[in-house]
């Protein structure tokens, strides 16, 4: 069983900054690949940016130079800062965690992001 609690959603406008946390609780959290996803209105679940094991991050294309993704391994935390929030980052984020070996996704609640103009 993994347990997710997240942090850091919120209203912001355009041109804001928001952080997203995530504590997972999940004894090999560190040997895991863990991220980001977003679903917008009416969109399907997209990639925001993960990041492995070995700390190897990936990012989609919209997130390349305004989100960082980053862990903490102690803490068991996964944390998104974003920053130039445009209107079209309106979106229910959820944390993510791939688990080794299966590759089976688990899934956080998520969190709703929403950037007004």
């Amino acid at each position: 069983q993994v347990q997710f609690e997240e942090f850091g959603g919120g209203s912001v406008q355009v041109g804001g900054s928001l952080r997203l946390s995530c504590t997972v609780s999940r004894n090999t959290f560190s040997g895991n690949r863990v991220g980001w996803y977003r679903q917008g209105p009416g969109k399907q679940r997209e990639l925001v940016a993960v990041v492995a094991s070995d700390g190897t991050n990936e990012y989609a294309h919209f997130a390349k130079g305004r989100f960082t993704i980053s862990r903490d391994n102690a803490k068991k935390t996964v944390s998104l800062q974003m920053t130039d929030l445009k209107p079209e980052d309106t979106a229910v984020y959820y944390c993510n965690l791939r688990g080794r070996g299966t590759g089976r996704d688990y899934w956080g609640q998520g969190t709703q992001v929403t950037v007004s103009s």
